[in-house]
C-alpha cells in the first residue's frame, strides 16, 4: 500500500490533481505510521512468544531435574533388589538372621546419603 500511494503521489497523472496530491501525501504519512505500528506489534508478539517458550523450557528443565534425581536415587536400590531377588541357592546371607534387616538398612542409608549430597549441592 505504501508503494502504491508513493507512486500515485510522485508520478504525474491526468487523473490526480494538485489537491489530490496533498491528500495522497497525508495518506502516505498515515500508511507509514500504520506500518510502523504493525511492525512494533509484530516485535512485541515475537518477544512474548520467546518469553513463553523460555518459560516452558525452564519448567521442563525443572521437571527433568526432579526426574533425574528420583532416577539417581532409585537405580542403586533397584540394583540391590534385583541382585537379592535372584533365585540362587548359595547366597551367604540367606542363613543369617540379620541379612534381611541389613538389606533394608543399606537401602535406606544409600537413599539418605544421596539425598543429603543433593541437598548439600543445592540440587534439591
Amino acid at each position: 500500500m505504501r508503494e502504491v500511494v508513493s507512486t500515485l503521489q510522485r508520478d504525474p497523472h491526468e487523473c490526480v490533481s494538485d489537491t489530490a496530491r496533498v491528500y495522497l501525501r497525508d495518506l502516505y504519512d498515515h500508511v507509514v505510521q500504520i506500518i510502523d505500528l504493525i511492525e512494533t506489534y509484530r516485535e512485541i508478539a515475537s518477544d512474548l512468544t520467546e518469553t513463553y517458550m523460555s518459560s516452558v523450557s525452564n519448567r521442563m528443565n525443572e521437571t527433568m531435574k526432579v526426574l533425574t534425581l528420583i532416577g539417581t536415587i532409585f537405580i542403586p536400590l533397584t540394583f540391590l533388589a534385583g541382585v537379592y531377588g535372584m533365585n540362587f541357592h548359595y547366597f551367604p546371607e540367606l542363613d543369617q538372621v540379620w541379612a534381611y534387616p541389613a538389606f533394608w538398612v543399606i537401602c535406606f542409608l544409600s537413599a539418605m546419603v544421596m539425598l543429603l549430597l543433593f541437598r548439600r549441592r543445592n540440587w534439591l
